[in-house]
């Protein structure tokens, strides 16, 4: 990912350094299991530990002549740690460096994605409960349907955003497995334990059957979690972009002193936050189908995942943990216009009440086809000749005998389409 739109913290975790660092653990810890069963003399693992480290420009001077990442990085180690380095990687192979820290990473990228997660849903609620009750219209097809309230939109958004948090946790518990089973997985050269051992130090779970690379169907879900929640990220960006349209302006994105929305036009005022979120999600969904790809690979295993993860892993993460943050800002500072929203629930005249006199005709004993044509031909009148809705059904022999002008004007209260507002919102979010 490109600076502009990475944040340091997530960047880090994609960084050599800290790659090698988990690399040179994993060899580490695995020495000293080994010391423990005999494997390996207890004063090299001493040494190991002390004299371990690396050098990223001579692993990349190595590698240009090796064209082996593991071996370089090994060649690197052992010029720090002197001769006990013939000890490090004993029965191992390159996946269980690899793919061990790839579990790493991805658990640490997780666990910032997750507070990411929390801050919008804290960003969300917030908002919510402050307009649980500001009236706006409700859409369908984009059409005006009947009344909501701003907070129930809200609501939806936290309560999606909270399953999201649900399968990326899901999602890290199935990533946060480790392998140190060896050459086609077998554990020939190698004891189980090392590889238990190993995964408790770091925090994850053995591979119960690793084939030499942990199955890629763990990873394929963890990408597939990214994507939805893009996915959702991306539907309540384009609510707030449909909401910002100068025709509509029920809500706006916060515009601070001295920003320019425009370099021809200085009148704009465009939602272009909300716009970038929207291209973040295609970004960070086209990722899914490349990690459900890395599933099949031949036999006990092959390198063709590996290059694909390294460019997914870190742009993916990256990208998502960076439309988190500016989505819960975005949140937090939206401007809300309960006038507008009040000016276009109205804008209709009177038309967003009509299913509750279509079911008061029915209830009054009129058929629901005849129903719905008394309804409809009145609602039309508005629709083609800009009538009034109440007005016309008072002037309709028909409806006003079956229901009577009190019942009529008793049917247009708003009051009536709210009364299960604080039922959703417990729902959402309990007492």
């Amino acid at each position: 990912m490109i600076p502009r739109y990475t944040r340091p913290e997530m960047a880090q975790i994609w960084e050599p350094e800290n790659r090698f660092r988990i690399w040179l653990e994993i060899e580490t810890l695995a020495c000293e299991k080994q010391a423990e069963l005999g494997v390996i003399p207890a004063e090299a693992v001493k040494v190991i530990r002390e004299k371990g480290d690396f050098d990223i420009a001579r692993i990349d001077v190595i590698e240009a002549e090796v064209k082996h990442d593991v071996i370089a990085f090994l060649t690197s180690v052992a010029e720090y740690v002197g001769p006990e380095a013939r000890f490090i990687h004993q029965g191992m192979t390159s996946s269980d460096v690899l793919d061990t820290c790839l579990s790493v990473q991805m658990v640490q990228a997780a666990d910032e994605l997750l507070a990411d997660l929390d801050m919008v849903l804290e960003s969300t609620k917030a908002r919510a409960m402050e307009h649980k009750d500001t009236v706006c219209i409700g859409r369908s097809h984009g059409i005006h349907a009947e009344p909501v309230t701003f907070g129930l939109k809200l609501a939806s958004w936290y309560a999606e955003m909270a399953r999201n948090r649900q399968r990326l946790q899901a999602a890290r518990e199935s990533i946060a497995t480790g392998a140190i089973s060896g050459a086609v997985g077998t554990f020939a050269n190698i004891d189980p334990v090392v590889e238990e051992y190993v995964c408790e130090k770091l925090g994850l779970t053995p591979e119960p059957v690793s084939t030499q690379v942990i199955p890629r169907d763990r990873h394929a879900e963890f990408f597939c979690v990214l994507g939805i929640t893009a996915s959702s990220l991306e539907r309540i960006a384009i609510e707030i972009r449909h909401l910002q349209r100068t025709e509509v302006l029920e809500v706006e994105e916060f515009f601070s002193k001295g920003q320019k929305g425009s370099s021809a036009m200085p009148h704009k005022r465009n939602p272009i936050l909300s716009e970038n979120l929207t291209g973040q999600a295609r970004y960070i969904r086209s990722f899914a189908i490349p990690a459900m790809e890395n599933v099949a690979l031949w036999h006990e295993r092959d390198i063709s995942h590996s290059a694909v993860e390294r460019y997914i892993a870190p742009d993916a993460t990256v990208a998502l943990d960076f439309s988190l943050r500016r989505l819960s800002g975005l949140i937090k500072n939206l401007v809300v216009y309960p006038e507008n929203m009040l000016r276009n629930l109205n804008q209709m005249r009177g038309l967003v009440f009509s299913q509750k006199i279509l079911l008061d005709l029915t209830q009054a004993g009129v058929s629901r086809e005849e129903s719905y044509r008394m309804v409809q031909r009145n609602a039309m009148k508005v629709w083609d000749q800009g009538k009034d809705f109440q007005e016309e059904l008072l002037a309709d022999t028909a409806v006003v005998e079956a229901l009577g002008e009190k019942k009529i004007r008793e049917s247009f209260d708003l009051n009536y389409h709210l009364k299960h507002v604080d039922t959703i919102f417990k729902r959402v979010f309990g007492k």
